[in-house]
């Protein structure tokens, strides 16, 4: 069973490998356009900062954290606003950034662990809220690496890891969810997920009869509930219509859908 130290020491190893390749950049390459559209390297960053912070005071101060999301007019611009204005100079950027996954560790790992914790239209456990900094740590930073493909540092920052498991957890989770925030209704059928891995290994989730299957290789599922690549792009073979429809709509973050990548081809 994964615990909640499991998580966090991931995570914090996912987020120094990020840290490892920003901090080699130059200031100009900080305003290098990534895959995400109108987002560069320090809007990424800084939607990492900003997201833990957020997750940070919904731990600390759950009804602070309400109260702010009240406030929000707009939840469908929010993110790309939020990460326009926590951009500051590269040195000031990364310090905040390494205080913030600081103050969220130590803030998750104080409360009881099933303690429930608010979020956007949901609520999670401490473990939950660490999952989700996890997939989103490797999601954002797959974009930074995606940018600098003549980079050898950045081609290892995109190399799988075991750490995927999370992501590929909360994949699964979430196929649900991913109904529900396009508008439509829960899955009548079960799932079923088989993905490979790099070398050789086999993650499944779900009852081995499930109606519903997903299977392929753990990277392109991976890469598919992030909304970093298209369906059309991927090698992941769904069988039973609402797995279909599901790659269509596979989401594992929470708020409104994102905005989905165009094929590439």
């Amino acid at each position: 069973m994964v615990t909640l130290d499991d998580v966090l020491q991931d995570l914090e190893a996912e987020s120094a490998s990020l840290d490892r390749l920003v901090s080699a950049l130059d200031d100009k390459d900080w305003s290098r356009p990534t895959p995400a559209q109108g987002w560069t390297v320090a809007h990424q960053i800084a939607h990492l900062h900003w997201t833990d912070t957020v997750a940070t005071l919904a731990a600390t101060d759950p009804a602070a954290f309400i109260e702010r999301m009240s406030a929000i007019e707009d939840p469908f611009t929010m993110v790309d606003r939020a990460a326009a204005e926590h951009i500051a100079p590269p040195e000031e950027l990364l310090r905040r950034w390494r205080d913030g996954r600081d103050a969220l560790a130590k803030a998750l790992t104080s409360k009881p662990k099933d303690e429930k914790l608010p979020w956007f239209g949901t609520a999670m456990s401490p473990l939950s809220s660490a999952t989700g900094r996890m997939m989103e740590t490797w999601a954002h930073g797959q974009d930074v690496a995606e940018t600098f493909p003549e980079r050898p540092d950045a081609q290892e920052h995109r190399r799988p890891t075991d750490r995927l498991r999370h992501v590929a957890n909360l994949g699964f989770r979430t196929i649900g969810h991913s109904f529900l925030s396009h508008g439509r209704g829960a899955p009548a059928g079960s799932f079923r997920v088989e993905l490979s891995t790099v070398d050789g290994a086999l993650w499944t989730f779900g009852p081995e009869n499930a109606p519903n299957r997903v299977a392929g290789p753990v990277l392109d599922f991976c890469l598919l509930v992030t909304q970093r690549r298209n369906p059309a792009d991927l090698g992941l073979l769904a069988t039973g219509d609402e797995a279909r429809e599901w790659m269509t709509l596979a989401q594992a973050f929470a708020g409104p859908p994102g905005q989905k990548r165009e094929p590439r081809q």
